[in-house]
C-alpha cells in the first residue's frame, strides 16, 4: 500500500476535492486521480463517490479512513523513534490559530522553528472562527477560548491574563472609573461575542452589559479603538502589551480583576500517537512562551 495514495486520500476525505487534495500535495489533477484509483484497485473497494461537482466518501471510505490516519502518524512516530534521534519531523504542517495572536505571537516565532526543522513545511491559516480541525484536516489548532469538545487534547501554552484598559486620552476628558457599576455609563469598546463582562467582587461575582458605543470582530482593532480614545475596552495582554508599556493604553479597575477561564491552547485529535511533527512544535512553543510570557507586564 502506497504511504502517499494513503496521505492524498485523507486530505480528499477532509476538502471533498480530489483535484484540490492534490494540489495541497505537490500533484496534478490527473495524477490525484489516479493514485486514488489504484488506492481503490489494491483494496478492492470503492473509497469514494465521484460526481461532476463534488467527491464523497463512500460507506467503506468512511471506515477505512481513521485506519489511514492511523497508519501515517505510526509511520511518522517510528521514523522519529529510529536511530540516534537523527530522524527529524517531515512534512507539511496544517495549523489553525486566531488572527491576532497567531500573526502577533507565532508567525514571528516560525523563522527559528522552520531552522530548526528544515523537513517541514507549514500551512497556517489565521481565523477568528473556531475551525473544525478534523473536518478542515489540520493537524494542531491554537485557541484562546474554554475547550469544550472532549475529543480534542489539549497542551497549554500560556495564560491568558484580561484586563480592562483605556487610553489617558479618554481618562482625562471622563472620570475614571471606580468599581464596575460606573462602566454602565461610559463608552466601551466591546468585542463581539463577549457582551458580559464578569469581574471578581467582594461578594462573589458581577456581571456588567457595558454600553459599547463600537462593536469590532477583531481583538487588535478593538485594541486600536481603545487607543484612539473611544472609549474603555477588555483587552488579552498578550494583545496590548505594547501599548501598554509605551503609555498608550493604561489599566483600569485593577482591584476588580475579571472572571476569566480562557488560556492559550495548542489542541489536537485524541491518539494515542502523536504525530512528531505536532509534538515539535507544541514543544517549541512551550519553550518559548515560558511560565512568564515576553507580553506579560508586571
Amino acid at each position: 500500500m502506497n504511504i502517499e495514495h494513503l496521505k492524498l486520500f485523507i486530505r480528499v476525505a477532509a476538502t471533498n476535492n480530489i483535484s484540490m487534495a492534490g494540489k495541497e500535495l505537490g500533484l496534478s489533477a490527473a495524477v490525484s486521480s489516479a493514485h486514488i484509483n489504484k488506492l481503490e484497485e489494491g483494496l478492492g473497494v470503492r473509497l469514494i463517490h465521484r460526481t461532476t461537482r463534488r467527491v464523497s466518501l463512500t460507506e467503506e471510505g468512511i471506515d477505512f479512513l481513521p485506519h489511514a490516519k492511523e497508519v501515517i502518524a505510526s509511520i511518522e512516530l517510528a521514523q522519529a523513534s529510529v536511530g540516534t534521534g537523527s530522524v527529524f519531523p517531515q512534512g507539511t504542517l496544517r495549523i489553525t490559530a486566531p488572527a491576532s495572536f497567531g500573526r502577533m505571537h507565532i508567525v514571528p516565532a516560525l523563522n527559528d522553528f522552520l531552522s530548526l526543522y528544515p523537513g517541514l513545511t507549514l500551512d497556517l491559516r489565521l481565523s477568528d472562527s473556531i475551525i473544525d480541525m478534523v473536518e478542515g484536516g489540520f493537524d494542531i489548532a491554537i485557541r484562546n477560548s474554554s475547550l469544550n469538545d472532549s475529543s480534542l487534547v489539549a497542551r497549554k501554552l500560556a495564560c491568558d491574563n484580561r484586563i480592562l484598559c483605556a487610553s489617558p486620552a479618554y481618562l482625562e476628558k471622563h472620570d475614571e472609573p471606580k468599581s464596575p457599576d460606573d462602566l454602565v455609563k461610559m463608552d466601551c469598546v466591546g468585542l463581539m461575542g463577549l457582551e458580559e463582562w464578569w469581574f471578581e467582587v467582594s461578594s462573589g461575582r458581577q456581571i456588567i452589559k457595558p454600553k459599547s458605543l463600537l462593536r469590532i470582530d477583531n481583538g487588535e482593532a478593538v485594541r486600536d479603538a481603545c487607543v484612539n480614545g473611544i472609549g474603555i475596552t477588555i483587552c488579552s495582554v498578550w494583545c496590548a502589551y505594547e501599548q501598554l508599556r509605551r503609555g498608550e493604553l493604561v489599566q483600569v479597575l485593577e482591584d476588580y480583576p475579571l472572571v476569566n477561564n480562557t488560556a492559550i491552547w495548542a489542541v489536537y485529535p485524541s491518539s494515542r500517537l502523536l504525530a512528531p511533527k505536532v509534538r515539535a512544535f507544541i514543544d517549541f512553543f512551550v519553550h518559548l512562551y515560558g511560565d512568564r510570557p515576553y507580553w506579560e507586564i508586571h
